[in-house]
């Protein structure tokens, strides 16, 4: 028998921290009704129905005002509770699916127009009952604008990362990518993971001393489309502007380069 997992804390805390308007939850799991939903005859394990009502009742509590629901492997690649979730309520989720590799683009196209924005694809050792690293079906997915979450397992992430970079679309790696946490920092998969997130670390010292020597005659441009980087890792440009959190870690600051200089200097 598979075993039951142990339910959510009833009763979470309200945190210290603020969130601000918008705040979001980028990884959460739904279950349930059990009845309506059966998990997957493989899946190793079961849950307790956790449905929405009472998640938007977590969320209150948190301060936070969306999220992203991961399709959970316990319901193998049967993504139906996801999809109708994200029909009931569009304004509140968006979605990474499981998918079979024989999907038809046009099913993918629906999943898009219901909020689905990412396929999870998981190391073989996860089993074959859950999606596994694919460049054709990365590539379909691709087309509609898709990115890929990654679940690897234990160090792995060595074995995969370059095979995700060679990938076009935007990589998300769960959950600290596995990395067993008893290795420290200093051992290789946590090397190889730093490899995927920040091809150019000496760039940050720059900009800290620019940034406090004159921030108000800084600008930021993502030199889209990078056409001089032939033999390189090519930049995802969300990651690009994801570096102005450790450049400029005043917001006030950020939003000036961001907005106000810009609209100074070119009359926006």
């Amino acid at each position: 028998m598979p075993k039951l997992t142990a339910g959510p804390d009833p009763e979470p805390k309200k945190p210290k921290l603020k969130a601000p308007p918008g705040a979001c939850d980028a990884h959460i799991h739904l279950f349930g009704p059990a009845a309506k939903y059966p998990f997957a005859p493989d899946s190793p394990y079961i849950a307790h129905d956790a449905l929405p009502s009472t998640f938007f009742g977590v969320q209150d509590k948190l301060g936070l005002s969306t999220a992203v629901i991961v399709s959970p492997g316990g319901y193998g690649r049967n993504y139906s509770l996801l999809a109708d979730v994200l029909a009931k309520h569009p304004d509140r989720f968006r979605g990474i699916a499981l998918l079979r590799d024989d999907t038809p683009s046009s099913e993918i196209g629906r999943l898009t127009k219901l909020g689905v924005r990412g396929m999870r694809m998981m190391s073989h050792a996860r089993g074959q009952h859950v999606p596994n690293y694919s460049r054709e079906i990365a590539a379909r997915v691709h087309a509609h604008g898709w990115h890929i979450q990654f679940y690897a397992h234990g160090t792995d992430i060595i074995d995969y990362a370059d095979k995700l970079l060679e990938l076009p679309n935007p990589i998300v790696l769960d959950h600290f990518a596995s990395i067993p946490a008893a290795g420290g920092v200093d051992q290789p998969a946590v090397k190889a993971v730093l490899k995927m997130l920040d091809p150019y670390p000496s760039v940050t010292p720059l900009a800290h001393v620019f940034v406090k020597h004159a921030p108000e005659r800084i600008v930021w441009g993502s030199d889209w489309p990078h056409v001089n980087l032939d033999g390189v890792t090519m930049p995802n440009d969300g990651d690009l502007l994801d570096l102005m959190l450790d450049w400029v870690p005043d917001a006030a600051v950020r939003n000036r380069i961001l907005t106000q200089n810009p609209k100074a200097l070119y009359g926006f």
